[in-house]
């Protein structure tokens, strides 16, 4: 069965059960039981409750849910409502991030049009658009936005911008011809899709599809099938929580065991057990890495980069590939003129002499013959013929002089059949026809041309010599335009006989230019490791010009088109992805296919876009990039992060945050977990030599509500390096507990655990054990403050400016110093934290202890350093 574009205008009508004159309203409501209305369908929203709920379902959380229950039925009201009060401030940070719901689906329902003026009864009628129904004819001119899909049936020099729909640059001239074989949607120049915009002409068209069985609606089901992926953290975080806390319950079960075994009371034993879990299970963990990201995206968003989904925050540090748009996103978005081609030579657009004659004529032309404004900044008209105006402007040129020195007398409007447009002015004396338009098509129709030394007649070496010019232009993406002109009697009205024997004038070529910033960005993704990938519904010549320009192609053989992979399989296609680098004629199906075939080969991928087409696969991508100018709410909506600035240049800087941003993360881990090892340590030895056990259940939890978590945020908020941009990413399955990691976590926690045993020793000898306990509390404490200050880089920091450089580590050294100070040598507080008050000599014995893990491990970074190079 042929396709609707495949098909003549009487075989559409007919197939619509529709006519030139429109439905009737009895037919209107046949049709719409049919097909529905022309809207976009919602998916089912999740409740603030629900998604508070879901934060809950974390392997940790429920251990500490379970621990706080049997806390609370034991007596131990502290410790379950110290629990309580963590899980559940996660649980509101988590929440409040999540409500911020997905509104891609009611952002493409804006773009089904509020109004269309549509043919009922042979009567034109304007009707919201969503009363459409397939058959219906409607009617379009300039300005007005698509309320549908459908066929055109009458045409006079329509334009629409499809950018928004197929990232087509350029508006697209419109046809009334059947197109025999099969293209793409960008090239179904008789179709009209519904969301886009008439830039020039006048048009009616017969409404083929409405609401879901739009272009617009199949994206929108697409964005409802496509799976958000978690970030590598989130995955590392999921897995490492489930391991570390197995792992600890495991700990805490034999420690509990052997307490029994040695007789002490099974309720203690069992509480002890508990607090130990709580201590050792870093369940701030998740919090600190909220906030961390939190502070992350205020940094971020004074760099242009506004973060929809906190943990894209992280997951642009982990980015392999950066698949991105070409129109807006690598170019400016804006038609510009590049050169002139006048007298047989080329000209670049910053080097034409307003002095010389032929290059000012050429200059004037290209603004008379020509329908736009650009007025107080405001550009009104096709973005080629802007591109002219703009370029007068740049020479001091103002389209409004050159019109009212030479007003226009008569025209040929553009047409898509002729190619050409005409107008006629009174210009030196003279009534001239200007005529601008393909340049096969002029050539065809000059017969002399305009030199330096006066018009002559053209040779073939004359139109061999522009056609091989035209030519480069076209290899190079240039849109090229050519002007002619010829004297018109006066009194005389312009006729399509009057377009021949002209004089051939020069060509103007331009195009959508890469941004300034592009070409240092890409080298920039490259020295990263960060393989960056043209995705476009632009044209292969056009795209593969661009990439040239700003170091994404080496050579045409990585660029291909869409069609090229319509038919692989996603086996072939995960084994071609790494051979392109520029996809151009894409639809939205193929963009999610790349992106899908890049992630199976274990990448960590980003999509930038800025059209309605892009939804899809930004929100397939790990993380997703809308534009913030130039781009529609639906790409927006779908993304992670939003550019203000529209800038390529800002995701290679918020990548360069997010790797900063994943390696204090681990900073933070590493203290947590060293710190935590090194209390379990303790405990350990305490239990097989038979000690008293050294920490009372409310230490663990003074602990871990303020030796833990202070200095943690502290270190996920140190200054960010440049550094981190010399690195490779990290791969996709990479967990964050790496033997090096492990090893670092062990040895740091080592130390810190038989500092604190030797310091419970010398307490337990001088005055029994509730001294070894306050001494190995205090030590202990103590010690993980200064730890901070060792997890600031994986060298020494020690006679650094680093030492220094985070206001935060020092107030939260300085606060946690202050409390464990009181709480140690403040008599009313012994009671409470099951401490013996101690005198300055016992303080100072405690601080003692507690420094020395800090040179220690200073020494062993050092070592570690050295043994590496």
């Amino acid at each position: 069965m042929k396709e609707i574009y495949q098909s003549s205008v009487k075989e559409v009508l007919g197939q619509m059960g529709s006519r030139e004159e429109g439905l009737t309203i009895k037919e209107v409501e046949k049709s719409r039981e049919k097909c529905g209305w022309n809207e976009l369908a919602e998916g089912k929203k999740k409740s603030v409750l629900q998604i508070f709920l879901e934060q809950y379902k974390d392997f940790l959380v429920i251990i500490l849910i379970a621990s706080a229950i049997i806390s609370g039925i034991l007596g131990d009201a502290e410790s379950a409502a110290v629990i309580v009060i963590v899980i559940t401030m996660n649980a509101i940070l988590g929440t409040v991030q999540t409500v911020k719901a997905e509104q891609s689906l009611q952002s493409l329902k804006k773009l089904s049009g509020p109004e269309a003026k549509v043919l009922r009864n042979g009567t034109v009628t304007p009707i919201p658009a969503r009363e459409l129904v397939v058959g219906d004819v409607i009617l379009l001119e300039a300005g007005d936005y698509v309320p549908a899909d459908g066929r055109l049936i009458e045409n006079a020099s329509l334009k629409i911008d499809e950018s928004a729909l197929t990232g087509e640059s350029l508006a697209v001239e419109k046809s009334l011809d059947e197109i025999e074989e099969e293209v793409p949607l960008g090239d179904r120049n008789n179709m009209l899709f519904s969301g886009s915009f008439v830039t020039y002409g006048r048009g009616k068209a017969v409404v083929t599809s409405v609401g879901m069985q739009t272009e617009v609606g199949k994206i929108a089901g697409l964005l409802k099938s496509t799976s958000e992926k978690q970030t590598p953290l989130q995955v590392n975080l999921e897995e490492f929580g489930k391991k570390l806390s197995v792992l600890i319950l495991v700990f805490c079960g034999i420690l509990f065991g052997i307490s029994v075994f040695r007789g002490e009371n099974i309720g203690s034993a069992f509480m002890f057990a508990v607090a130990l879990a709580v201590a050792a299970i870093p369940e701030a963990l998740s919090s600190i890495v909220t906030i961390v990201l939190s502070f992350g995206t205020q940094k971020m968003a004074k760099e242009h980069a506004i973060i929809r989904k906190l943990q894209a925050v992280e997951g642009l540090g982990s980015v392999s590939v950066i698949c991105s748009d070409k129109t807006g996103t690598l170019t400016q978005n804006k038609m510009t003129v590049e050169d002139y081609y006048i007298e047989g030579r080329r000209i670049r657009a910053d080097e034409i002499d307003m002095v010389d004659s032929a290059q000012r004529f050429l200059l004037d032309c290209s603004i008379l013959c020509n329908d736009s404004t650009n007025e107080n900044g405001v550009e009104i008209g096709d973005p080629t013929e802007t591109a002219l105006i703009n370029l007068g402007s740049r020479y001091g040129v103002e389209a409004a002089e050159v019109r009212e020195s030479y007003p226009r007398e008569d025209e040929i409007p553009f047409d898509s059949d002729r190619k050409m447009m005409s107008t006629l002015h009174r210009i030196d004396g003279e009534n001239r026809m200007i005529v601008k338009g393909a340049v096969d098509r002029l050539l065809d129709l000059t017969d002399r041309i305009w030199t330096e030394n006066g018009i002559r007649e053209i040779t073939k070496e004359d139109k061999e010599k522009i056609q091989s010019q035209n030519q480069e232009f076209s290899m190079e993406g240039l849109r090229v335009l050519a002007f002619t002109f010829r004297e018109i009697p006066e009194e005389h009205l312009l006729t399509a006989e009057d377009e021949d024997h002209l004089v051939f004038l020069g060509m103007i070529a331009m195009m959508d230019p890469p941004r300034e910033e592009s070409k240092a960005a890409v080298e920039e993704c490259i020295k990263a490791g960060i393989r960056p990938v043209m995705i476009t519904g632009d044209h292969k010549i056009t795209a593969a010009a661009i990439a040239k320009r700003i170091g994404i192609l080496k050579d045409l053989s990585e660029a291909c088109e869409g069609a090229e992979i319509e038919n692989m399989s996603d086996e072939e296609l995960r084994e071609f992805v790494p051979k392109i680098s520029v996809y151009a004629r894409v639809s939205p199906e193929h963009k999610i296919r790349i992106v899908r075939a890049w992630q199976e080969r274990g990448n960590i991928v980003s999509m930038t876009g800025d059209g309605v087409n892009d939804a899809p696969a930004l929100k397939q991508a790990d993380i997703g990039v809308a534009m913030g100018v130039t781009g529609t709410e639906v790409a927006k909506d779908a993304a992670a992060m939003v550019l203000t600035d529209d800038n390529f240049a800002t995701i290679v800087k918020a990548v360069e945050n997010g790797r900063n941003l994943y390696r204090n993360i681990k900073y933070a881990i590493q203290f947590l977990l060293s710190g935590n090892f090194g209390a379990i340590l303790a405990v350990l030895y305490a239990s097989i030599a038979g000690l008293p056990v050294p920490f009372a259940p409310v230490h663990l939890l003074f602990i871990n509500l303020l030796t833990d978590s202070l200095p943690a945020i502290a270190l996920g908020v140190e200054p960010h390096t440049s550094d981190v941009m010399n690195e490779k990413p990290r791969p996709a399955d990479e967990s964050i507990l790496t033997k090096d990691f492990l090893s670092k976590i062990g040895l740091e926690g080592l130390v810190i655990g038989v500092m604190t045993m030797i310091s419970f020793l010398t307490g337990y000898h001088q005055d029994g054990a509730l001294l070894g306990s306050t001494y190995a509390f205090g030590t202990l404490c103590l010690a993980r403050l200064f730890h901070g200050y060792n997890c600031k880089s994986d060298h020494p920091v020690i006679f650094t400016k680093r030492f220094f450089n985070n206001k935060w580590m020092q107030g939260a050294f300085a606060l946690g110093a202050i409390l464990i100070t009181a709480v140690l040598t403040i008599p009313g507080l012994h009671q409470v934290f099951k401490v013996e008050t101690l005198n300055f000599e016992q303080l100072g014995t405690v601080y003692l202890y507690a420094f020395a893990c800090f040179p220690i491990i200073q020494l062993l970074k050092w070592v570690r350093g050295k043994l590496s190079e």
